[in-house]
């Protein structure tokens, strides 16, 4: 079975990167978090290349009202070192939220995310905000260029015919079918010559056997006079 090969598009202005909103008002942190992560990385797209950055942009709203289920709340903790002797320390997600409220879903979108150079320029496209506001107003209503470029393209005067039917190719395409037919009309051509060929031997055969004649003739009539006289 023949194997199929895709070029990637590696540049850089092929991905046009889009900006996404989401409420976490009333949310769980783990599907939450999850479902950021596969935007960031571009796993929503058929274009995606796991190389490259070919993710969107997230703004969360509301994160401090984000939930968990269970006794989470004071069950989970995190942990931080200050690298000296003794400098553990631990904090409960309630104590977070109430903190920093945003940390609670960066660090669970980061443990999500691939943890490279190109995860953490993943990572710097998250927008977390507490409230419900943010200042991405332009960026979430602007239009990808390829959209604008196919908005505003003229149409052409072929695609105006209502009925497709009417639409007849300029050039026609080449198929097994055509392929065929040039190689059957080979063997025909071949034979063609051969005919051609045997006309002209046929034609010269002929020219000899009646000049063969006429020198018999001639030689005929000179044995005649010969006798006569």
């Amino acid at each position: 079975m023949p194997t199929i090969t895709r070029s990637a598009n590696t540049e850089a202005s092929g991905s046009n990167p889009v900006w996404h909103v989401i409420d976490a008002k009333d949310k769980t942190l783990g599907r939450l978090s999850s479902e950021i992560s596969v935007i960031l990385q571009g796993k929503h797209k058929p274009t995606y290349i796991a190389y490259l950055q070919t993710g969107d942009y997230v703004i969360v709203i509301n994160a401090e009202k984000v939930r968990v289920t269970g006794n989470k709340l004071t069950q989970k903790m995190y942990y931080r070192h200050s690298g000296y002797p003794g400098g553990l320390r631990q904090q409960t997600l309630q104590e977070v939220l109430k903190k920093k409220p945003t940390k609670a879903i960066q660090s669970a979108v980061k443990g999500m995310l691939p943890k490279t150079k190109l995860g953490r320029r993943m990572l710097s496209r998250l927008k977390l905000y507490a409230g419900g506001d943010h200042p991405h107003a332009a960026q979430v209503n602007v239009r990808p260029k390829i959209m604008e470029e196919v908005a505003e393209a003229p149409v052409s005067e072929d695609l105006s015919i209502s009925d497709p039917q009417e639409q007849k190719p300029t050039s026609q395409p080449i198929t097994r079918a055509s392929r065929t037919q040039t190689k059957t009309t080979e063997p025909e051509k071949k034979a063609v010559g051969k005919a051609a060929v045997k006309g002209t031997l046929g034609k010269s055969q002929k020219a000899k056997s009646k000049s063969e004649n006429s020198t018999a003739t001639s030689k005929e009539t000179t044995t005649k006079k010969g006798q006569e006289e």
